[in-house]
């Protein structure tokens, strides 16, 4: 009888770890995931942008001013200096560098993101 109860499973503490490591789990991906879909949102912003360079009126000045209005859309913290274009040789290089702080409790993460797209213009 007294073995029986021994292993009845009654490991209260193991129950309380897993459930939280659950809610740290649950906490970090409520805040990381709505940063990372922001910042795919702006990397095909920046694709887009390369994509139609060759059209008449996208100037290099035009694709600084719509990716500025996308970042502060998507609440991103990105600057005309944080954006470079360069157009050489038939091609357009547009680069977008930024750093996001994620806040947690006791600490904050600066996320680091570097969206680049290359492409000919036709």
């Amino acid at each position: 009888m007294l073995n029986r109860r021994m292993q009845r499973g009654e490991g209260k503490l193991g129950c309380l770890i897993g459930l939280v490591i659950l809610l740290i789990a649950v906490m970090v991906a409520y805040k990381m995931v709505p940063v990372k879909v922001k910042a795919a949102e702006m990397r095909d912003a920046v694709q887009d942008e390369a994509k139609s360079a060759g059209l008449s009126g996208h100037t290099d000045a035009y694709i600084l001013k719509t990716l500025i209005v996308k970042a502060q859309s998507l609440d991103l913290p990105v600057g005309e200096k944080d954006v470079e274009i360069a157009r050489s040789g038939g091609e357009i290089r547009v680069e977008v560098d930024y750093t996001v702080p994620v806040k947690f409790p006791g600490y904050v993460y600066q996320w680091h993101f570097h969206h680049k797209a290359q492409n000919p213009i036709f």
